[in-house]
C-alpha cells in the first residue's frame, strides 16, 4: 500500500515523531553531561590531609605538688599588759617599729609606788633596830642567868623577842622587795624581740593588770598555719608523724610561700608541727610550718598559699593539657601513627603538673599526640605533621 506524503495519515505520523524527538533530546544531553561529570578527575580526588602539630609523650619522674591556703602569725605573740594600776604618763616606742627585749614601752606614774617603797624601807629600819635591841638583851642577860643573877624566864623572853625581831626584819625586807617590784613594774617593758603593734591606750588613761596596752610579735621566723583534708593527712600521716618526733625535721620537703600578689617568697619554709586533732566541723587538720623572715617583710595576719611536693611519681607519662579533649566525663587524645594516620584513644588522667597532665593509661612513652588541630582530625584520617615540638617538662 502506498502513502502519499500529502495524505492526512502521513502528516499525523510526522508530527508525533517530531514531538518525541523534542522531549528525548534534552534528556539525553543531561544524562551525557552527568556521565562526563562522574568521570572528572577533580571530583574523584580525596581532600588534602589536615596539618597538625604534635608532641611526644614524655616519661619522667614528676614531683606531685599540693597547695593550701595559709594564714601567717608571729612565732611568738606577746600581749603587753601592766602588772600594776596607775595613770599612763609616757609611751616609749614608735608604733609598728622593731623593739628589743627589755625595752621600755610605757611608763605609769611612779610616785605612789615610790612612796610605798619609802614606807617599806622605814619599816625595815625599825625592824632592824628592834632586832639589834633584842640581840643586846640576849647578850647581856645570858651570863647573868648563868650566875642566877636574873631569872631564867627573863632570858627566855629575851631570846623569844630576838626571834620575833628577826622575823619582823624578814617581813619588812619582803615588803621592801614587793614595793621595789611594783615601782619597777611602772616601766612596762617588752618581753621579746619583735614588731610592736599600735598602742591600745592613750597617755593619761588609767590602766591596770587587765588592760591590753599593745602586742609584740616575733616575726623572724614567722609561722604559717594551714589546714589539710583528712584524706591528705592519712596519705602523708607516716611521714608527718615521723617528722613530729624531731624538734627540726631533717628530711621534710621544703614549702614554698605564694604571696597575695602571686609572687613566690624567696625563702623556703620547713614543717614544724601538726595539731593534735582533726576539726570535726571541717574534716581538716592544721599544720604549721616556719619561714625565715630576715627583713620583716612578712607580717601576722597575711594570707597566702603554701606549696610542697608531697611525693614524686616515678616514670610518669606526661602530655600537654591542650592535647587532651574532654567529652562527658571521658578523656581522649589523638595519636599519630607511623603512617601519619590518627587514632583517637580514650585515656585515664591523673594529676595536673604545670602545663602537663599525667596520663595513667592509654598512651606509651614516645608516641606522638596532636596538640594543635585536635578538633579537625577524625579517627583514621590522614594528617600532615606541621611541626614537631619538643615536649615541655612537667615541673
Amino acid at each position: 500500500m502506498k502513502f502519499n506524503v500529502t495524505t492526512p495519515q502521513f502528516r499525523q505520523s510526522s508530527v508525533v515523531s517530531e514531538k518525541l524527538l523534542s522531549i528525548w533530546a534534552p534528556l539525553a544531553l543531561v544524562a551525557s553531561s552527568m556521565l562526563l561529570g562522574c568521570q572528572s578527575p577533580n571530583a574523584a580526588a580525596p581532600p588534602p590531609p589536615v596539618e597538625v602539630e604534635v608532641v611526644g609523650v614524655v616519661q619522667q619522674d614528676v614531683p606531685i605538688y599540693g597547695e593550701w591556703v595559709t594564714t601567717l602569725d608571729g612565732y611568738v605573740n606577746a600581749q603587753i599588759q601592766p602588772q600594776v594600776s596607775g595613770y599612763l604618763i609616757k609611751q616609749g616606742y614608735k608604733e609598728g617599729s622593731f623593739v628589743r627585749k627589755g625595752q621600755i614601752l610605757f611608763e605609769i606614774d611612779p610616785r605612789p609606788f615610790q612612796a610605798v617603797l619609802d614606807q617599806a624601807n622605814a619599816q625595815l629600819a625599825q625592824a632592824e633596830a628592834q632586832l639589834g635591841k633584842t640581840k643586846l638583851d640576849v647578850d647581856r642577860d645570858t651570863p647573868l642567868a648563868k650566875e642566877r643573877a636574873i631569872a631564867q624566864s627573863q632570858l627566855d623572853n629575851d631570846i623569844q623577842a630576838n626571834l620575833a625581831a628577826k622575823a619582823a626584819v624578814k617581813s619588812a625586807e619582803a615588803q621592801v622587795e614587793q614595793a621595789q617590784l611594783n615601782l619597777d613594774f611602772t616601766r612596762v617593758t617588752s618581753l621579746i624581740d619583735g614588731i610592736a603593734g599600735i598602742a591600745q591606750v592613750q597617755i593619761g588613761n588609767l590602766v591596770g593588770p587587765t588592760t591590753a596596752l599593745t602586742s609584740v610579735s616575733q616575726v623572724n621566723p614567722i609561722k604559717a598555719y594551714f589546714p589539710i583534708s583528712e584524706q591528705e593527712y592519712m596519705h602523708y600521716a607516716a611521714r608527718i608523724n615521723a617528722h613530729n618526733q624531731q624538734e627540726v625535721p631533717s628530711d621534710a620537703p621544703p614549702f614554698d610561700l605564694i604571696l597575695a600578689d602571686g609572687t613566690v617568697y624567696p625563702h623556703a619554709g620547713t614543717l614544724l608541727l601538726t595539731n593534735r586533732q582533726v576539726d570535726v566541723t571541717t574534716g581538716s587538720i592544721q599544720l604549721v610550718c616556719a619561714f625565715p623572715n630576715p627583713n620583716n617583710i612578712l607580717r601576722p595576719g597575711q594570707f597566702g598559699r603554701v606549696r610542697a611536693a608531697g611525693e614524686t611519681r616515678r616514670g610518669a607519662l606526661l602530655v600537654p593539657q591542650r592535647a587532651v579533649a574532654e567529652l562527658q566525663g571521658t578523656y581522649q587524645v589523638a595519636v599519630v601513627g607511623g603512617d601519619n594516620k590518627v587514632a583517637l584513644r580514650s585515656i585515664k588522667v591523673g594529676e595536673r603538673v604545670g602545663a602537663m597532665w599525667i596520663i595513667q593509661s592509654g598512651v606509651r612513652a614516645g608516641e606522638l599526640v596532636v596538640v594543635e588541630g585536635v578538633q579537625k582530625v577524625r579517627d583514621g584520617s590522614s594528617v600532615k605533621i606541621k611541626q614537631s615540638t619538643p615536649p615541655t617538662k612537667g615541673n
